[in-house]
């Protein structure tokens, strides 16, 4: 009796049935019944069949019931994200939850709809999505608890004195739930690993590393794998090979860099450049499905914390084999380009060579070369001189092509944690760009769209990187609020970079700069990784992909793969199906979203802490979002979050003009805008919730002129 057979029987009944109804009518004899059972328990997994109070099963959609993974506010309430991907998400009262916490998979029984939004009640919990908590451990006479650190969990975990390890009071812990309970009750389980001091910074990435569940142990296989590997490029990996070890490539990175997947070189000609960019030839040593492509593939991407990263690939080969450090034979692909005076592409050559890079330059090295202010460089920085002008001729001139194609460039700065030598944060800066990074982002760029274009014109299925048009909605809120603050823009026909390019120019160096960047910003949707091409909004690119990071985002290694495979083929082949490179991209691109939220998270337990001796200082800040229960101000100079709540402007009552993004006194009209400067004082920082609150200073003063109706 299989699923199918099953489902079929229970649509024609008509109603709910017991097992033995089930049986009964498909004529199942007694040694069919474990099969059977089997059967029904895999529908029931799959959210196809639920089973109902007093033991019946009903079929799903005739019951308007879903399955989804449910997500859950910290305020309570949740929504359902439905596993077939087609409609909205189903809200999820508090009171609907039935004992449902975050990450569960579910059957939810839809109950009414208001609008585009439907709601329901939670039926069933297929499968609980936690089975560890990173918490806070709290030492009992008789039961201790782990205070989780998220706080949609709406409960603490119990722990047996016997299965507490060795945790202290007040340590972070891993706890692993044994036991979930009916509705109403706390889990119970054990500690299976102690992270330590809270107040350290290392501990708040492994914190964020285990919420997030970031995979970030290499199993035994993967260990014996990188243990096998040699020490150095072998004479035989040179075979076949363009012997390029005299050219001098060299890399440019941050201080801080330890894996150097790139190195360039760039030679002046009569007619324009040639610029080479070499990129570490990963696949060479990782074959298709061999544990370290397999671990690779399920990380898709390095995560990278202020004091601490998660890598894709063992050490080995990350910072050792695979990396491109100086004086050091080096396996590589080569994208070569030949461009005229301004920075169009004549030709493109790809190849498989060994290389040597000549010199490990840094971002702020090179900037100080070019400007002139470190006026006697040694005698191994002279030898580069002339090539790194040529780097930054060639760079200004591609920056410019882009331009007129209409890339967008949103100007809005990003913190930079400064982590001294004990570990300690000291400080929140600005994140400076200067010449050198302007170099290796055009020159990645250009190698990028050399091989998306020759893959594409080839017909050679590869992993695209893409970039959607902005969403429609938010692109005319964006043009009526844009209009309210006076700017003369237009809605267009059809959005296209250019008219973002245009809009962000209308508004440089002046003061509604920061909050029109922002909005703007929010309209554009995420990058996704595909096999359909359908091109890259952002950079006005009509075929994208990554291809010079393969290091440290898997998308990259695959497409090694795909060009390598076709550089001596008359014949262009396939080297991946399309539906495998479809599964392959829907993956890297959740496992990028969840690299960069667990990235995002550590920079803001990073950002409360720093704070937290500041309470009563002043700082100056500019209004970067506006709610129903107050706006946010992000300070200029440390780049830090906070709220000011409506509770602490007791001057008036104040209400939210969403499609302005500003709140409006009722009496005295007074303004708080999004992009408007505002002095704040730290009222409190709450470091465990990561919240940071401030009060205005001189509300009157801070206020924008009265609203203009």
């Amino acid at each position: 009796m299989t699923p199918e057979n099953i489902l079929a029987l229970m649509n024609a009944a008509g109603r709910p049935l017991y097992l033995r109804e089930m049986f009964h009518l498909a004529g199942v004899s007694a040694g069919e019944k474990g099969t059977a059972r089997a059967a029904v328990a895999d529908l029931v997994r799959r959210g196809k069949l639920v089973l109902l109070k007093g033991d019946r099963y009903g079929v799903s959609d005739l019951m308007h019931l879903v399955t989804g993974r449910l997500s859950v506010h910290p305020d309570g309430f949740g929504f359902v994200q439905l596993e077939t991907g087609k409609g909205p998400d189903i809200f999820i009262p508090a009171r609907g939850l039935k004992g449902a916490v975050h990450s569960d998979r579910v059957v939810v029984r839809i109950e009414r709809g208001r609008g585009k939004r439907q709601e329901g009640t939670v039926l069933r919990v297929l499968e609980r999505g936690l089975k560890r908590v990173v918490g806070t451990f709290q030492r009992g006479r008789s039961v201790s608890k782990v205070i989780p650190e998220d706080e949609r969990l709406p409960f603490e975990v119990l722990i047996p004195q016997r299965l507490a390890a060795a945790a202290k009071k007040g340590q972070v812990v891993v706890a692993e739930i044994d036991e979930y309970p009916e509705e109403g009750r706390n889990p119970e389980g054990r500690i299976i690993e102690v992270l330590g001091d809270p107040d350290d910074l290392r501990v708040q990435a492994k914190i964020v590393i285990h919420k997030h569940d970031l995979p970030h142990d290499f199993s035994p296989e993967v260990q014996r794998q990188a243990a096998g590997m040699p020490a150095e490029v072998l004479p035989e990996d040179m075979k076949g090979r363009k012997d390029l070890r005299d050219l001098p490539l060299v890399t440019i990175d941050g201080e801080q860099a330890q894996d150097f997947d790139d190195a360039v070189s760039v030679k002046k000609t009569r007619t324009g450049y040639i610029l080479t960019v070499a990129i570490a030839d990963v696949g060479h040593y990782i074959g298709e499905g061999s544990p370290i492509d397999q671990d690779a593939q399920d990380r898709g991407t390095s995560v990278y914390f202020p004091n601490d990263v998660v890598p894709m690939l063992p050490e080995v080969l990350s910072n050792r084999l695979c990396s491109l450090v100086p004086d050091q034979d080096r396996l590589a692909v080569i994208v070569r380009i030949s461009f005229d005076r301004n920075g169009r592409v004549r030709r493109t050559v790809f190849m498989k060579a060994v290389i040597r890079s000549h010199r490990r330059f840094t971002y702020n090295e090179v900037s100080r070369i070019l400007s002139g202010a470190d006026p006697e460089p040694g005698t191994g920085v002279r030898r580069h001189l002339l090539h790194l002008k040529w780097m930054a001729e060639l760079a200004d001139a591609l920056h410019a092509g882009r331009a007129a194609r209409g890339t967008i460039d949103f100007d809005l700065p990003e913190p930079k944690i400064i982590i001294g030598l004990r570990g300690n944060m000291e400080d929140i800066v600005r994140r400076e760009r200067n010449i050198a990074h302007l170099i290796i982002e055009e020159f990645m760029i250009a190698a990028n769209e050399a091989v998306a274009d020759f893959l594409a014109r080839n017909g050679i299925p590869t992993l695209y990187r893409i970039h959607g048009d902005p969403d429609p909605d938010k692109l005319k809120d964006f043009v009526q609020f844009a209009s309210g603050l006076g700017i003369d823009v237009a809605l267009p026909e059809e959005p296209t970079p250019q008219w973002c390019q245009d809009v962000l120019k209308l508004v440089a160096g002046q003061p509604q700069e920061y909050v029109v960047n922002t909005i703007l910003l929010r309209t554009m949707q995420q990058a996704v990784y595909a096999p359909d091409n359908t091109g890259h909004f952002g950079l006005a690119s009509p075929t994208y992909l990554h291809f010079t990071s393969p290091i440290r985002r898997y998308p990259d290694l695959l497409v090694h793969r795909i060009l390598k495979g076709n550089l001596k083929q008359k014949r262009k082949r396939p080297v991946y199906l399309h539906e495998d490179l479809q599964t392959v991209g829907q993956q890297c691109s959740r496992r990028e979203r969840v690299a960069m939220e667990a990235e995002r998270e550590v920079l803001d337990r990073l950002k409360v802490r720093f704070m937290a001796d500041k309470v009563g200082e002043i700082y100056e800040g500019v209004i970067s979002g506006v709610t129903s229960f107050g706006f946010f101000v992000e300070l200029g100079n440390i780049f830090v979050e906070g709220a000011v709540r409506l509770v602490d402007l007791a001057d008036d009552y104040y209400v939210l003009d969403q499609a302005r993004h500003r709140l409006v006194g009722r009496r005295t009209h007074k303004v708080f805008q999004i992009g408007q400067p505002v002095t704040v004082r730290v009222k409190a920082v709450n470091i465990a919730r990561r919240h940071v609150n401030f009060e205005v200073v001189n509300p009157e003063e801070s206020a924008a002129p009265q609203a203009q109706n």
